[in-house]
This record gives C-alpha cells, structure tokens and sequence, in this order.
C-alpha cells in the first residue's frame, strides 16, 4: 500500500503546513537503543529511481541524516542487486548476504517547479516491506524538506522514537574579535543548511528561542543600549520590544509551552531576579525574587514548573520552582558550578552546562536532580538545547585560546556520536524548534 500526501513544504518557515500522519510500527525490525554500546543498524539505500539529478540529491541527504545519529551504517549501493525500478521485487537473499538488515527504495519525478517522491522500507530479514509506501508531493525547491521527511519516517519506523531531522535551529552568528564581537541571529535547518538571517548586524543580540509553534523568537536584544527583550515573528521577519525600562536590564527569555508567558531575569540595583510576562499585553510580574543572582528560566513541558539557576547557596545550582510561585527546591548537588539549564521536550531529563575546575560539561539528570550523566568534557562547553524528540543534546564549545571560536556540536544522550555541525562561521546560542508539520 502506498500513501500519498501532497505537502507545501515552505522554505520561508511562515505556511500553516498540513500535518503529517505518523504510521504504525510494524515488524520486527527495530533498533534498541541503551546506554550501553549501540551497534548501527546496516541499512542499504540504493540509488534513487527517476530524475537522476535530483533523485540523487534526494538520496544523500536521508542517508547523511540516518548515518549522523550513530545508530545506521549504510551497506555499498552496489554490495548486491538493487530493485531496476521502483515496486520491483527486493533480492533479500542477496542483501543478506552483505548483512544488510534494511532497504530503502524510492523514486523522484520532477515536473515544472513540483517533485514528487515515493519511497518504501524493507525489512530485509523478514523479507517484507516495513509499513506503508509513502508519496510526498512538493515543490522542486523543497527537496531537502521531502528529503528530511523521508529520513524522518524511517527513523521513526526503526527506532520507535519520535524524529528530528525535519526541523529548525535558531542560533547566534559571531564575528570580529573576543573583545568586539558582531552578532546577528540566523534560523537554518537542522543540519545547517537553508540558513535565513532574522537581525542584521547593527545591534547586540543574544540567546534567541523558539516558541514551541516555531513561529515566534524571543531573545536579548542591545539596539536600546542595555539589554532588552524582543519578540520576532519568524514569518515576517518583524519584531517589537517587550521591555523597555531603563532602569533594569532583561535577558534570558523564554517561551511557556503555550505560548502565553514569558520567563525572564530582571537586574535591578545589582539584584537579578526571575520575572514572568504575559507574551501579549507585557504585563509582568516576579516570580522568584531574593539577594541571590537567579537567572536562566527554562519551563518543563505541560508549563506548570520552571528550572532555573542560582548563586543563592554560594554558588550557582539549579532549583526548580512551580509557575505560581513558592519556595525554589534545590536539585543539584554534585561538584562544581551548574548553570544553563533546559527542559527536555520530553520532561523526563534536564540538560546544563557544568564547570568542574577548569573544564566545563555538557550533561543531563532527571528532573528531581537525580542520575546526573556527563554528555562532554572541553575547555568551554555551553547553551544546550534539544532536539524536538528529546534524544540529542546541542550546544556550543568554544576553542581555547585568543583567537577561540564558539562552534555549534550535538550529542546523543547517551553521551555517543558528538558531532561539530557543519558551518563555515563562528556560532553560538542555539535553540532546536519544533519538528515541522
């Protein structure tokens, strides 16, 4: 059976796209993924049939995806005999023989400015195809979108989980020297590509995150000379300010799932403190308030709680506080300094950043403090975000030195498969959107 879906995949990020169903794991193949050593799945991906030119561009962006998360490895196209079109019969027999355990076959037509592209999964082992074909109808300009798409359904068939490769990274380009820099925020793909500036260089900007819709960018901005809060409509490119005052500054916002608040730290008269807006009107008001430096709200996913960080025991820790108020409860207790906390989309772990001496981690625990796991070790690691399904860590590390340059890394959560993202530039502050419908 082959499903067909007709999808405007908008390379603006601004359309309402139509969401697309999630299919039923079917079969027995299924990647089990554990903390302990994982081995890749080997997965065959044979040329792509139809318009050659695009059919193979097509092709390497779902293998790039599925071989970057560690989990696959991808057997030779030419290691058995590859169906001559597609719908016909698979040689299992012949891919066996190599070990591959799973087979992708799909095919591109191209009319005008609209692809169309088909693709089945075949557990190789059972000799069967894996749930469903599926059809993407877009525009020619989209492929990489259909391409992630692609890479997504399989992912999700395979694994169980939920995907990622369909989705958005907002972060901060860096230029010019430590003690100078120029900043302007970027959104790009996952992997790096299809990247759309949002500010010019004319101002400090800091810390953009997406709200869960990935429609709206809240983040710090310096055009007023101190810093501000401003929220940006991604689809037109247009912001407003939502403080103003010049006699605090503002920073570190972020989004309630819903949409509806906004958690950010307030300084006033040397004291920084937790503070709540309403997204809509700018009504504000405190939420954690006391002589310590708090700072670094994150909420958790159903919008009930916030993590934050706090200098309030003599060094920064992380506390967790309800969204109307209360006293903070203390969750870390391991050695060093904590800051940087985020919420995992799931609500099971909470990512941070971490100095022990003079190195600086990347790691995770659950949300009562418990099971604190270290993801990396490096001269400066810093700002994690997560992926829209909660299984990989990204951040930023930056290279010692006076010349260091803050580069853009992801890792599993299991602490495997840490990887530089690919960028020609310096950047900083990422935030991971949602995954696209």
């Amino acid at each position: 059976m082959l499903r067909t879906l007709t999808v405007t995949l908008s390379m603006a990020l601004a359309a309402a796209l139509p969401a697309l169903p999630v299919l039923a794991q079917d079969g027995p193949l299924k990647i089990e993924i554990t903390d302990g050593v994982t081995e890749p799945m080997a997965i065959a991906i044979p040329p792509f049939h139809g318009d050659a030119a695009v059919a193979q561009k097509i092709r390497g962006v779902v293998a790039a995806d599925l071989t970057g998360t560690g989990l696959f490895r991808e057997i030779a196209a030419n290691a058995a005999t590859a169906p001559g079109s597609f719908g016909e019969a698979i040689a299992y027999e012949d891919w066996r023989a190599v070990s591959a355990q799973a087979l992708v076959s799909a095919e591109v037509t191209q009319a005008g400015d609209a692809i169309s592209v088909k693709f089945r999964l075949y557990d190789v082992y059972a000799g069967q195809a894996q749930g469903d074909g599926m059809q993407f109808d877009a525009r020619a300009g989209d492929w990489r979108r259909a391409a992630h798409k692609i890479a997504d359904q399989i992912y999700a068939r395979l694994t169980g989980e939920q995907p990622y490769f369909d989705s958005r990274v907002a972060f901060v380009q860096e230029t010019g020297p430590k003690d100078a820099r120029i900043k302007r925020i970027g959104v790009m793909d996952y992997d790096g590509q299809n990247i759309l500036w949002m500010t010019d260089s004319a101002s400090l900007v800091l810390a953009p995150q997406f709200s869960r819709d990935g429609r709206r960018l809240v983040y710090t901005s310096f055009d007023s000379g101190f810093p501000q809060i401003r929220v940006m409509e991604v689809a037109t490119v247009t912001s407003r300010a939502m403080t103003q005052d010049a006699n605090s500054m503002a920073f570190s916002p972020r989004f309630s799932p819903d949409g509806r608040w906004i958690a950010y730290s307030r300084e006033q008269g040397g004291n920084t403190d937790i503070w709540l807006m309403d997204a809509a009107s700018g009504a504000q008001r405190p939420l954690v308030q006391s002589p310590a430096i708090d700072t670094a709200p994150s909420f958790s996913p159903d919008g009930q709680r916030i993590v934050f960080e706090s200098d309030r025991s003599g060094s920064p820790q992380l506390y967790v506080v309800g969204v109307g108020g209360g006293e903070p409860a203390r969750i870390s207790f391991g050695d060093g300094r904590y800051g940087s906390p985020a919420w995992s989309p799931k609500g099971d772990l909470i990512a941070f950043a971490k100095q022990v001496d003079e190195r600086f981690h990347i790691a995770t625990m659950r949300t009562d403090g418990s099971a604190e796991k270290t993801l990396t070790e490096s001269f400066l690691d810093e700002s994690p975000t997560w992926a829209p399904n909660g299984r990989v860590v990204m951040f930023t590390r930056v290279t010692p030195g006076g010349n260091g340059q803050p580069r853009l890394h992801s890792v599993d959560i299991t602490g495997r498969n840490m990887r530089p993202l690919s960028l020609d530039f310096a950047a900083s502050d990422p935030s991971w959107g949602p995954l696209m419908p």
